[in-house]
């Protein structure tokens, strides 16, 4: 059940999605040929989708150690843009730094960023036992509020045209593209991609081969335990909020650094948002999220796709990823519990009671 919970939760997206697609007029086959087929066709549509999947694998990468101690972080989208701008502070106040010297300090910066963000609601949980469900979700606010606020007025290029944007990076802060063999540069397939799988590769081996890693698994699965074990519940939750953190605000600095090489309002695209589905299909090991971080930007790239060739409304690929977050979550019960009906005579259950 464990390892069928995701398939099942997909082909049951599959299916009410083809009947979503019917009630709306459209013939299913195609719908779902444009949203899972179409969008990797060719070579540089796949290098899209591995484009579209990097922020996802690393923030929920992140999320996964949160989401094991029972934290539930859910202001990584906060988090990310406050690694970004962390990391743009870097690119725009030092431009002639060497690459060599330019990129360790963005990431670094990025991963500073979103760190502190996290810290947060790790530091009020901790010590005023408030919920950082709620805390780390209007920080989100917070962080959306303050970019808009930066790249309006301090940091703002003279030159824009009256437009929020900040200066363009200079080419060492820009993350270089991948000449692949064969085929040659595909634009959009940058070297974060790589940090985004040895990240995911690195964080399971944590969680599975590590002290550490076990200190977080039996905090989130038995907290009394872990508690006559002598490990420090405090501890753990601000080094799992901070890890989920420093994760959301790499991807940030990359997202930025890789795709769009300024600060703007938008940088984020509801990743932080979109990463808690791709988690929890993972069912929270960084492996899996690698896959799963693939399948929901293949969901999102659909959507694009379907809305092109069908003038499809967006909103379906919203609709998409709550039906497939709904079935998981449903599939993750019944894999839990088992359902049992029993039947009684109920003249029989009459007297017992009164009995």
């Amino acid at each position: 059940m464990t390892l069928l919970t995701p398939l099942v939760a997909i082909a049951l997206t599959l299916v009410i999605g083809a009947v979503i697609f019917a009630i709306l007029g459209y013939e299913p086959v195609e719908a779902l040929y444009q949203f899972f087929i179409a969008p990797i066709s060719r070579p540089e549509q796949i290098a899209d989708l591995f484009v579209k999947a990097c922020p996802l694998i690393i923030i929920a990468t992140g999320l996964a150690f949160a989401y094991r101690a029972n934290e539930w972080n859910i202001g990584a989208e906060g988090q990310m843009i406050l690694g970004a701008l962390f990391a743009g502070w870097v690119a725009l106040t030092f431009p002639g730094l060497p690459v060599l010297i330019m990129m360790p300090l963005m990431i670094l910066a990025g991963i500073i960023g979103g760190m502190l963000w996290a810290m947060i609601p790790a530091l009020l949980k901790t010590r005023f036992n408030t919920n950082e469900i709620l805390v780390s979700l209007m920080l989100t606010y917070v962080a959306v509020l303050l970019i808009d606020w930066t790249v309006r007025g301090p940091w703002r290029d003279p030159m824009s045209f009256g437009f929020p944007l900040t200066p363009m990076y200079a080419d060492a802060a820009l993350i270089p593209y991948i000449n692949v063999p064969g085929i040659g540069s595909l634009a959009p397939l940058h070297w974060g991609i790589f940090g985004a799988l040895i990240l995911a590769v690195i964080a399971w081996f944590v969680l599975a081969r590590m002290l550490v890693g076990f200190q977080v698994k039996v905090i989130g699965d038995a907290p009394r335990a872990a508690k006559f074990a002598g490990f420090r519940p405090a501890f753990v939750t601000v080094l799992v909020m901070s890890i989920s953190g420093a994760a959301a605000g790499l991807a940030g600095m990359i997202e930025v650094s890789a795709n769009i090489g300024q600060l703007q309002p938008d940088i984020s695209f509801g990743y932080g948002f979109t990463a808690i589905i791709v988690v929890f299909l993972a069912r929270l090991n960084p492996l899996g999220v690698i896959v799963a971080g693939l399948i929901v930007a293949l969901a999102e790239l659909g959507g694009d796709s379907a809305q092109i060739a069908l003038a499809m409304p967006k909103v379906v690929t919203g609709v998409f990823q709550g039906i497939l977050l709904f079935m998981l979550l449903a599939c993750e019960t019944f894999s839990r519990y088992q359902v049992s009906l029993r039947f009684f005579d109920g003249v029989l259950m009459g007297k017992k009671r009164s009995a």
